[in-house]
């Protein structure tokens, strides 16, 4: 039997703005993924706030953002404003494919998120945002990446 799995929507009255988000409830540094991101958009500064927004205390303050720098729009800033807070980023082309990496503050956590292609269709990024945040489900980024159909 998988585990219950929980959308996190960040406060928010437009539901254009909610944040499509699906972690396990359960973490746990055995996992290969934490869950996994829908972005609109591959507009990093514009996508990022709302995602650390809805991210904040819930393993301590995120300081960190790591991200494969090919799969985001330039430019790629080394810090973005959230709130009234800073976050650092990271760019790197060594950062696997659909990968998100978030840093926090508290005893180094992090959830490493599987980040679904923003043309995904509906159907094949619910299944992924399942499969991302489900702990029994094993499969790398690269084999979810493979799994996902594009709206054409």
């Amino acid at each position: 039997m998988a585990p219950t799995t929980s959308t996190v929507l960040a406060p928010t009255s437009a539901q254009s703005e909610a944040v499509r988000l699906q972690l396990d409830p359960h973490p746990s540094r055995t996992t290969v993924l934490d869950g996994a991101w829908w972005p609109r958009s591959t507009d990093a500064m514009a996508e990022l706030p709302r995602l650390v927004e809805a991210l904040a205390g819930l393993r301590g303050e995120i300081t960190h953002v790591l991200m494969n720098s090919a799969e985001w729009d330039a430019p790629h800033p080394r810090r973005a404003a959230v709130g009234s807070r800073v976050v650092r980023l990271g760019w790197f082309t060594s950062q696997p494919s659909g990968l998100i990496t978030i840093m926090a503050d508290f005893g180094n956590d992090r959830f490493d998120l599987f980040v679904v292609p923003p043309n995904a269709t509906e159907a094949s990024a619910e299944a992924a945002l399942d499969a991302a945040a489900d702990a029994s489900d094993k499969r790398l980024t690269a084999d979810l990446l493979t799994s996902i159909e594009h709206v054409r």
